[in-house]
């Protein structure tokens, strides 16, 4: 209540929810009013007032709609770089206005106090205006117009994504804006429209403004103005004297008379001339004009700041070739009016502006300008065809693209001088016949409007050279058209929709060159009437049949098609680049072989069985690519060829030519992996050796350890693939002779060690050789180039180090080596290093076994490749919520490594939010996206990521039947399951290349798609999280599918756009199943899409599936007639953070812990895991519960099973995971992180290292109905959970909740203290880092001692009772035991929990056979006396 009475301090409800009754308000059109008393005072920047309270009544109000203005109180912001949380804003009665009408909702409203422009004189004002905040309550037909009336406003202004403002139209609706962006962005649901509308992280998306906010370095670059000393020329004979100084475009303007521009104003061309700094006076400049009559101009500043701004400026306009005037971007309705007076403009951009016609800078007043020669208007949201610039004669580049233009004026004609007219990115259908009219013309730019047919106003123009209308309507193309337009040598028709291109007669088309047909629907294509062709492009057709001719062909690309043969004639002697990828071409047509000039040929992809030998020995060819074809065999070499590069990948090879290295002197590249070869040729036939191979990649073959002396030869030799061979060594001597060597692969063999004369390999930098046998760590740790080194799944037992590493290893993965026992020193040693891996140290445990119990398990790899970032990021949960679920994600900045990291932070968390609002997996999982793609803030309003998540569930209708699978993507990744050794794909790829239907949408949102097929360049994705300055082009809404899983599904496959771009879901599958290891599948999918040549970031997922009846471990319960023995006596239990915890790694599959980039924040924070917390061994025996299966699991409390029999009550214990709290607003830093992240943690490495633990915390909660009676057990939580500093009492749904740094955890109190002290949970209690790693206490290592930062009482951290009191044991004879136990189910049928213990301990159980006994077992012994009833206890604790 306190936080809400506080809420409702922070606004003035102006309005009566119920009747809309003000005092002294107006009334609008529409009924909406507006507060007006003198009590209600808007809240300046640096104000913090108590808002006045209170319902006010008066007439003149309507009930229907209404605006009520909140006051928010002023509020620690970060300039605008976040979000202000929500709590602060709303209060009941601001709900109450929300209620029963989706039609309702609230504004914010910002208000800018910044002076709207810069001091005459004196410091600039501050960039980062102080800004306070209104909120509005409004309805969605409430108009600007109806605002500002109320509010005395001027006007109203709206900001996307953080980037350009724009003044609203009196006639538009704010709220109606915001549920249209909404609806847009894809939420459908019009009460969680309202609800989102609500919160105020929207605001990095959509912002309104009510005065328009100033960037002062904007401002800057617009116009600098000020009155300073002033002396003319360079004779000492003028005097100094303060005059007003302008510099506005290109020019310098300085008045006759001080403080008024009404007298003479003396103009200085700058552009080409000189501002030099005066060293005989103190903020001096002297600026000069260019040419022989240059005049001279002194300007004595009054402080620094102006004159460092005033040089910064002056010497950028100096310093231009053009008079070149760039107002880009600056949300600009009119161009300065000083600008009129740099009447030496030549060019002038205005482009991604608001401009209009009217007002002294508006668009009506450019032809003012008589020297201007090149305007850009594009992306002004004009309209129409502003009229105005046909009476600029001197122009002779025009561009109005995206300006949602329909029809262009006749008066165009008046341009003579007009050479470039780009019109791009309209809804023209038509051009006027005056157009033809300009004779200069030589570009013009159609492309992406609504043209069904060329117009033919373009015979006219004979200048024009290149016809761009790519991303039209057009179905058809007659040939013949293009004959009468005999000067069009360029055509560019990509993405039109075209069915056919045919020519009705014979007539050559001799004029063009160069034509594009790609992304269109031809299914054949005959253009052997076009005789000059030289380049065609035609990719991602649907051709079945290509015919051209060859006189002057030079480059063809018809990649991604159906073609069977191609028919060039006559032979194309001038073809130098030919790509036939993607096709089905089973043999090459013989005039391949017969081109004299031919470099490169793509032909992988087909069905190729057999290359000519006249092909491979051909006297041009330098880079042949032949791979994923039959090939059987490859042609012997006859004499010496220039090939480069060679990539014969995927085929059916047994053996390479005898004289391939001796013949082909100039190969570089040679990829052969997936192949079935045995040996590889020698490099020479002699013991001197030329070759000049430094690619060399034969990984997923049959070599063994003989080909290492075959190696040898290549000196040159720098990166050597080698993995998944038959390698049992690698001849140590011939390791030695490979100096060059810069990357090796071994992995995927059966080595048993490295040869220690890999030392001498001095420019190695990357080794990989996991999934081997190796035992002894190699000596690489001193080679000086290091940077990678990874040895997982291996059998490492121990490391010998030098006594100091290079400074250049960054990546050190040991994982996967069980028996690998680390000392102190070492892990000290390893502590510079950016990204280390190690395992866990297994402890047994409760929990564990219970993760053992799920049904799946998984493994993941990450490799940078060549980048020098890794890009990519993973979720993986094995435990997650309430019951038997798994949730598992993969996302992919592409260049970014922000966005991955902040999504992989809070996906999960969102996920299980939005599975509290609704059970229909469409909308949980849509909602989900939509709302990760909200928090991102201020990082996805410029960068984005494709993500693809996983969620494993029981279907809501049948919680005990088979699992399903959901999964949701957007971008690129993608999700594989294995069905019966076949894959399924669930995921949609959302690239504008492989669906047809995005590619229309973002076509008719007028988006410019470019050659490489990106939207605006930059993106290939159609949908994405982030990159909200591309909507509505770029939409986060997701593919959303449910799968019902079944015995028959083995594993599930989750990979980004790298993976499966080199590895097919066939292969994939294939290669997992050889596998029996998750993460070693893992790892072997990227190591082969690594070796089959992709250079960016690589990620895989795999999640091993175990779901049938088979899979059942239940048994049945045992009864015992056994006595049972004394009561075991309490371990005490106490938490000191310190070297004294005996805290290990965990992981959610209890096998690794890794210091790298699986488990997020969110995961260790809030998700629920498989690890319960550790428990100290009681000397006495204990209860052993039921073993139960996944599919028909037990009821569960505080991680421990409990028999169904023995529960007392209906009520099932849960593992409950709470959502986290943590969001990204404005109380946190840019990338949503806590702001003090980046302090320095005494004990914790701080050199930037990213220590990542995957932990899932076991969460346990207690659902108690009011007035339930409670076990004796709920006494001890009630005793330890008070020992909590700083609890605050509070009841939240009859749920125990610990609030812990940012994350809700449902935990009983019983196991808070032990949590900390547990090895699974102790990192949920460690310091987040800045990049989302949570550092966790490493002590059976020593490795890192992290202080807790808890707060303290005076009883010391988290102390536990040592005993429990005499109540709290219940003795129970067992003569009596069967009569006590009666009685306690009659008098608490409700408490849910563990009952008596029935099961002997002697009966032990392979699986939940422990070491430490389950937690509660101690506190179940009965005894005599009524069961006392506890209020329950709810406490905050501040962790």
């Amino acid at each position: 209540m306190a936080m809400e009475d506080e809420d409702n301090n922070t606004a003035v409800v102006a309005t009566n929810t119920q009747t809309g009754i003000k005092k002294g308000g107006d009334v609008g059109d529409n009924g909406a009013c507006i507060d007006r008393q003198p009590d209600t005072v808007i809240h300046q920047a640096g104000l913090n007032e108590t808002a006045v309270r209170g319902s006010r009544s008066g007439p003149g109000a309507h009930a229907a709609t209404g605006i009520r203005v909140l006051k928010q109180r002023n509020m620690k912001r970060n300039g605008s770089r976040g979000c202000m949380t929500r709590k602060t804003r709303f209060g009941s009665r601001e709900r109450d206005w929300l209620k029963g009408d989706t039609q309702r909702g609230c504004v914010c409203l910002y208000v800018g106090t910044v002076d709207p422009q810069p001091p005459v004189s004196g410091p600039q004002a501050s960039s980062t205006p102080q800004t306070d905040l209104q909120l509005v309550l409004c309805s969605t037909s409430t108009t600007v117009e109806e605002l500002c009336a109320q509010r005395d406003g001027q006007g109203l202004y709206v900001q996307l994504h953080g980037d350009l403002v724009r003044r609203l139209d009196p006639s538009e609706r704010p709220l109606q804006m915001v549920y249209d962006y909404l609806a847009a962005m894809g939420y459908a649901d019009p009460g969680r429209v309202q609800q989102e509308a609500a919160n105020s992280d929207l605001s990095c998306l959509i912002r309104f403004y009510s005065e328009r906010p100033v960037n002062a370095d904007q401002q800057e670059r617009t116009l600098l103005k000020g009155v300073f000393s002033v002396r003319k020329g360079k004779s000492q004979l003028h005097k100094w004297a303060e005059r007003q100084v302008i510099l506005c475009g290109t020019c310098l303007i300085v008045a006759s008379v001080k403080d008024s521009l009404t007298g003479k104003m003396h103009i200085l061309p700058l552009v080409g001339g000189k501002v030099e700094e005066v060293k005989r006076r103190q903020h001096c400049l002297m600026f000069s004009s260019a040419g022989s009559q240059a005049q001279t101009y002194f300007v004595n500043f009054d402080t620094l700041a102006d004159y460092q701004r005033w040089h910064r400026q002056a010497s950028k306009v100096v310093s231009q070739t053009v008079s070149l005037v760039d107002l880009s971007c600056y949300s600009l309705e009119a161009v300065p009016e000083y600008l009129f007076y740099s009447q030496d403009i030549t060019h002038l951009n205005l482009r991604h502006n608001f401009m209009s016609l009217q007002g002294p800078g508006g668009l009506l007043n450019l032809p003012r300008f008589s020297q201007l020669k090149s305007l850009n208007l594009s992306h002004n949201r004009l309209g129409v065809f502003p009229e105005c610039v046909c009476e600029i004669f001197t122009l002779t580049e025009l561009n109005l693209s995206c300006n949602s233009l329909h029809t262009v004026p006749v008066q165009i004609g008046n341009l003579q001088s007009l050479q470039t007219l780009s019109l791009d990115g309209n809804h023209l259908s038509s051009v006027p016949e005056e157009l033809g009219g300009l004779s200069q013309l030589n570009s013009l730019g159609l492309s992406f409007n609504n043209f069904s047919h060329i117009p033919a106003v373009l015979e006219r123009l004979s200048a024009v050279d290149k016809l761009a209308m790519a991303g039209n309507r057009m179905e058809s193309l007659e040939l013949c058209t293009l004959a009468r337009m005999s000067h069009l040598k360029n055509i560019d028709l990509r993405l039109n929709g075209l069915h056919w291109v045919k020519s009705k007669n014979l007539e050559a088309v001799s004029q063009v060159t160069q034509l594009d047909l790609r992304d269109n629907r031809l299914d054949s294509l005959d253009l052997s009437s076009v005789c000059n062709l030289e380049t065609l492009h035609c990719q991602r057709n649907q051709l079945g049949t290509l015919t051209l001719s060859g006189f002057t062909l030079r480059m063809l690309h018809a990649s991604s098609n159906r073609l069977t043969t191609v028919n060039i004639y006559p032979v194309p002697n001038q073809l130098t680049h030919m790509d036939l990828s993607q096709n089905l071409l089973e043999y090459l047509p013989d005039w391949v072989c017969d081109c004299r000039k031919i470099e490169m040929l793509d032909v992988t992809h087909n069905l190729l069985s057999e290359l000519p030998s006249r092909l491979l020995n051909s006297l041009s060819l330098r880079k042949l690519l032949a791979g994923n074809n039959r090939l059987q065999r490859v042609p012997d070499l006859l004499d010496h060829i220039p090939l480069e590069a060679l990539d014969l990948q995927h085929n059916k090879l047994a053996e390479l030519p005898e004289s391939l290295f001796y013949k082909a002197l100039n190969l570089k590249y040679l990829n052969v992996s997936a192949n079935a070869l045995e040996s590889i040729p020698p490099s020479s036939p002699s013991e001197e050796s030329l070759s000049t191979v430094q690619e060399l990649y034969l990984t997923r073959n049959n070599l063994n350890e003989n080909c290492g002396a075959l190696l040898v030869g290549h000196q040159n030799l720098r990166v050597l693939h080698i993995a998944y061979n038959q390698l049992l060594s690698f001849p140590a001597s011939k390791l030695s002779k490979l100096e060059m060597l810069e990357e090796l692969n071994l992995s995927g063999n059966k080595l048993k060690t490295i040869p220690s004369t890999v030392s001498s390999c001095k420019r190695l930098h990357t080794l990989i050789a996991h999934s081997n046998h190796i035992t002894v760590f190699p000596e690489i740790l001193n080679l000086p180039e290091i940077k990678l080194v990874d040895l997982s799944c291996n059998e490492l037992t121990e490391i010998l180090l030098p006594d100091s590493l290079p400074a250049t290893l960054q990546e050190l993965d040991l994982t996967g080596n069980s028996s690998l026992m680390l000392e102190h020193k070492t892990l000290n040693l390893f502590s510079h290093i950016t990204t280390l891996k190690l395992d866990q140290k297994s402890t047994t445990t409760a929990g564990d076994s219970l993760s053992a119990s799920t049904p799946w398990n998984h493994g993941y790899s990450e490799m940078s490749g060549q980048r020098n970032k890794l890009c990519v990021s993973v979720l993986a949960v094995d435990r997650f919520g309430d019951s038997v679920e798994a949730c598992y994600g993969i996302f992919d900045g592409d260049r970014n490594e922000e966005v991955p990291r902040l999504l992989q932070c809070t996906m999960g968390d969102v996920l299980c939010e939005e599975l509290q609002h609704s059970s229909i997996d469409s909308v949980y999982m849509c909602n989900t996206f939509l709302t990760s793609h909200r928090k991102l803030g201020m990082a996805g309003q410029k960068l984005g990521a494709s993500a693809l998540l996983c969620y494993i569930h029981h279907e809501p209708s049948d919680p005990g039947g088979y699992f399903s699978l959901t999964v949701a993507n957007v971008g690129t990744c993608q999700a594989v399951l294995c069905r019966d050794g076949r894959p399924v794909p669930l995921s949609k790829v959302y690239s504008l290349e492989n669906c047809t239907e995005e590619m229309e949408r973002v076509k008719l949102s007028k988006a410019i798609i470019t050659e490489d097929n990106k939207v605006s360049g930059v993106t290939c994705c159609s949908r994405l999280l982030g990159c909200s300055y591309l909507s509505p082009s770029v939409l986060p809404k997701p593919w959303v599918h449910t799968e019902p899983l079944c015995s028959r599904d083995e594993f599930l496959i989750l990979g980004n756009r790298a993976l499966f771009e080199r590895v097919s879901y066939q292969e994939a599958v294939c290669t997992v199943q050889a596998v029996r290891d998750p993460r070693a599948a893992a790892k072997k999918l990227c190591s082969l899409a690594q070796s089959y040549g992709c250079k960016d970031n690589i990620e895989a997922v795999v999640v091993a599936l175990h779901i049938g009846e088979d899979s059942c471990t239940c048994e049945p319960p045992v009864s015992t007639t056994e006595p049972r023995g004394p009561p075991p006596t309490p371990v005490p239990v106490t938490v000191t953070p310190g070297p004294s915890d005996q805290a290990t790694l965990s992981s959610s599959s209890g096998i690794v812990s890794e210091f790298n980039s699986e488990a997020s924040a969110s995961e260790v924070g809030s998700e629920a895991g498989s690890t319960a917390s550790d428990e100290h061994p009681s000397s006495g025996h204990a209860s052993r519960p039921e073993r139960r299966c996944s599919l028909h699991p037990a009821t569960t409390l505080c991680g421990i099973m409990v028999p169904v029999s023995a529960v007392a009550g209906t009520h099932p214990g849960l593992f409950q995971r709470q959502p986290s709290c943590a969001t990204f607003s404005s109380n946190q830093s840019d990338n949503g992180l806590d702001s003090d992240d980046e302090a320095p943690l005494e004990g914790v490495i701080s050199n930037g290292s990213k220590l990542e633990v995957e932990v899932d915390i076991h969460c346990c909660a207690f659902q108690l109905r009011s007035g339930a009676p409670e076990s004796p057990k709920d006494m001890d939580f009630e005793k330890r959970g008070s020992d909590y500093p700083n609890g605050k009492m509070r009841r939240q749904n009859s749920v125990v909740v610990s609030a812990t740094n940012g994350c809700l955890l449902a935990v009983c109190g019983r196991e808070i203290a032990d949590l900390k002290k547990s090895p699974s949970t102790s990192s949920l209690f460690g310091k987040k880092l800045s990049n989302g790693s949570v550092v966790a206490p490493e002590d059976s290592h020593n490795l890192i001692e992290v202080a807790l930062e808890a707060p303290k009482k005076k009883s010391g951290y988290f102390t536990a009772p040592a005993q429990q009191d005499p109540e709290d044991q219940l003795i129970v004879p067992p003569s009596l035991e069967q009569e006590v136990r009666e009685q306690l189910r009659g008098q608490s049928p409700l408490v849910s929990g563990p009952s008596l213990p029935s099961i002997p301990p002697s009966l032990k159980d392979p699986v939940w056979d422990h070491p430490h006994p389950p937690a509660f077992a101690s506190k179940l012994i009965p005894g005599p006396g009524p069961v006392p009833i506890l209020q329950q206890e709810v406490y905050d604790t501040a962790l």
